[in-house]
C-alpha cells in the first residue's frame, strides 16, 4: 500500500518494482512519475526485459495523495499482471523466451530524482524548494513460488480460477481501465524502434482492445 505526496512532484520518481541487475537488465516497475500543480499524477507500469522496455502509463480513478491505495504485481511463468485496489490494469503475456523476464528478481521501493523524463518527458524539473519527498509504504506482502521452489509449489493467482486466468468480471474491469485512464502504449508509440518489440506487430491498433 502506497501514498503519495501532495503538491508539486515534478521529476519525481515514487517506485516500486522487481529488478534483476546482473547481465542485462530485468525489472519489472510500478512508477508514480512527479506531476506539476496542474497535472494529475501519472502511474507507469514497466516490463523492462534485456535492455528495452514497455511502458503502459494511467491516469487513475483517485487521488493517490489522499489515502493508501494497493499496488501489485502478479508474475508467474505465463504472464506478469499489474493490480490496483485488486483491480487489474494491465497484462503482459509471455509471447517468447527473449520478450519476458524468467531470471531471480529482488524487490525494492524508491523514491528518486528522474528529472531527465518523469515529467513530460523531463520538461519539468525537480524544483528542491518543495523538499523533502516523501512517500509512504506499508502492508507489504510476499507471497509464491521462489525460483528454487518444488513442483508442487503453486504460485499466487489473481482471480478465483484454479488456472490463474482473470475471471470475466476482471476481463471487463481491465478493459475499462485501458480505455478510460490509459494516456500511453510503448506499442502505440511511433518513435520507437520495435524492432526490440516484436510483440507489438500483433497488437490492435484501438488501445481499448490492448490486452498486456
Amino acid at each position: 500500500s502506497i501514498k503519495l505526496q501532495s503538491g508539486y512532484t515534478a521529476g519525481v520518481n515514487t517506485a516500486f518494482y522487481v529488478s534483476a541487475h546482473r547481465g542485462k537488465h530485468d525489472e519489472v516497475d510500478i512508477e508514480f512519475l512527479g506531476r506539476t500543480w496542474k497535472e494529475p499524477y501519472t502511474l507507469q507500469t514497466n516490463v523492462y526485459v534485456r535492455g528495452s522496455g514497455r511502458e503502459a502509463r494511467f491516469h487513475l480513478w483517485f487521488d493517490p495523495t489522499k489515502h493508501f491505495h494497493r499496488y501489485a504485481i502478479l508474475w508467474n511463468p505465463k504472464e506478469i499482471i499489474f493490480l490496483v485496489d485488486d483491480i487489474p490494469i494491465r497484462r503482459y503475456e509471455k509471447k517468447s523466451i527473449t520478450t519476458f523476464p524468467t531470471r531471480p528478481m529482488w524487490v525494492y521501493g524508491s523514491i528518486w530524482d528522474a528529472s531527465d523524463w518523469a515529467t513530460d518527458d523531463g520538461k519539468y524539473k525537480t524544483d528542491y524548494t518543495y523538499q523533502p519527498f516523501v512517500s509512504q509504504y506499508k502492508s507489504f506482502r510476499l507471497a509464491g513460488c521462489s525460483s528454487s521452489a518444488t513442483p508442487h509449489c503453486r504460485p499466487v493467482s489473481a482471480s478465483p480460477y484454479r488456472s490463474g486466468g482473470l475471471s470475466k468480471k476482471q476481463l471487463m474491469a481491465m478493459r475499462w481501465v485501458q480505455k478510460n485512464r490509459m494516456v500511453y502504449h510503448y506499442c502505440m508509440d511511433t518513435t520507437r524502434d520495435h524492432s526490440l518489440t516484436p510483440e507489438c506487430k500483433k497488437l490492435p491498433k484501438k488501445k481499448e482492445n490492448i490486452l498486456d
